[in-house]
């Protein structure tokens, strides 16, 4: 990092509270692994799931590793006191442009770590707005119409994938939203969240969002486009399942829906990760690590089958190796629903291709399709697009990919 570059004082609070939470979880953990090497797999006698592992240590030993926790909460606690003294002056002195490595760096820790920030009040914790160019968008009628003097009736709103941000829609030089702006005359707004909560939650908070900014957008709304990378496709389509049920007025206006590597049954990257949990939580020495694997966010598991709703994780343990329950939610009627599905190899009916897809997401994932014909995703034939050599981050700014996004919103 460049020294020279001032820090906001809000980010080196999270830090450090994120630095003390990991330093005690990781003596936890240390602890529970000389508790099972010292007394062997069944001595301890101990749910290797659990904090109390460390109940296992005895005399001076047990004592060490309370006192390094003691110590390390302390020193938090001190770090995150005499930064709160210091935020206003680093406030004042701070430059007002985002900063893109900034923005990333926390999108990825809202990603993987979001709803432990959330649950914290860590100020590194991501809230949801709307913004554009890194700025956020006071929903009120003023203030939209101070922000965007040139805004017309056709609306569309981006919505960023997992451990992404709003800036990072413009990659390679090009921004979908913009070149659409400038070619069909849409309003680009871009939604920034936290990716690492629940979707069903955020879902819920969009369809909320969408209802005030279409209410004071400063013309009538003719046209409401929502366009999802990754994830976003899936918050996006749980926002449309949650207006319906609340009457929402936002969603009369809605006309398209475009999904881009949407993973509408899950990525199997989360499917291989609940595996490997499961293993290392079945290997007696190795137990202990098991841990690791819960570190991984709600946004993160409910990508292993690609949750919507609330009652699609409610009641359960997310990290339990369980099938598919999900509650079948289809593709809202009266809207213009599109798919685009990529591949990084160079023919789509290999086996090997559909599996692998864009690299994160299959392409049967991507399209919606399933075995069970209640889950699928009928999306129209002329409404799919499998674009080949391009992968999942690819597909932001490759030029087949607008040019297909042109041919669907133009018509």
């Amino acid at each position: 990092m460049n020294p020279k570059r001032s820090t906001r004082s809000a980010d080196l609070r999270g830090a450090a509270r994120l630095a003390t939470g990991a330093t005690t979880g990781l003596v936890d953990l240390v602890e529970a692994m000389h508790a099972r090497i010292a007394h062997g797999p069944g001595g301890a006698g101990q749910d290797p799931g659990r904090r109390t592992d460390h109940d296992a240590t005895r005399g001076i030993t047990r004592g060490v590793y309370k006192t390094v926790r003691g110590l390390a909460r302390i020193v938090g606690s001190s770090v995150d006191t005499l930064l709160g003294l210091l935020a206003p002056a680093a406030e004042s002195s701070e430059a007002r442009e985002p900063r893109r490595e900034r923005e990333a760096l926390v999108a990825i820790l809202n990603g993987v770590l979001g709803d432990h920030l959330q649950a914290t009040a860590n100020p590194l914790a991501t809230a949801m707005a709307f913004r554009r160019d890194g700025r956020a968008l006071a929903l009120d009628g003023p203030s939209i119409r101070a922000a965007l003097p040139d805004a017309g009736g056709k609306l569309l709103v981006l919505i960023h994938g997992l451990c992404m941000n709003d800036l990072q829609w413009t990659r390679a030089g090009h921004d979908h939203g913009a070149a659409l702006g400038q070619a069909l005359g849409f309003t680009p707004i871009y939604l920034h969240y936290n990716s690492g909560l629940h979707i069903s939650t955020q879902g819920q908070a969009l369809t909320q969002q969408l209802e005030s900014l279409v209410e004071h957008w400063p013309l009538p709304v003719e046209r409401l486009v929502l366009l999802g990378h990754s994830m976003g496709g899936l918050v996006a389509r749980s926002a449309v399942h949650a207006a319906a049920l609340a009457g929402h007025r936002w969603a009369a206006a809605l006309s398209d829906m475009v999904f881009l590597g949407t993973p509408h049954h899950g990525a199997p990257l989360e499917r291989a990760g609940n595996w490997i949990e499961a293993l290392l939580g079945a290997t007696p020495y190795a137990a202990p690590l098991a841990r690791l694997g819960k570190l991984r966010s709600a946004g993160i598991t409910d990508l292993r089958h690609g949750n919507l709703l609330h009652e699609d994780w409610a009641g359960h343990d997310r990290f339990e190796r369980r099938g598919d329950h999900r509650k079948p939610v289809p593709l809202p009627e009266g809207v213009r629903c599109f798919a685009v599905a990529t591949s990084l190899g160079s023919r789509s009916g290999n086996l090997k291709t559909r599996l692998l897809g864009d690299g994160l997401v299959p392409l049967d994932s991507a399209l919606g399709r399933h075995a069970d014909p209640a889950r699928c995703l009928r999306f129209a034939p002329g409404h799919q697009w499998i674009g080949q050599g391009i992968g999942h981050l690819d597909m932001l700014s490759h030029p087949q990919v607008y040019e297909r996004l042109l041919r669907w919103l133009g018509t």
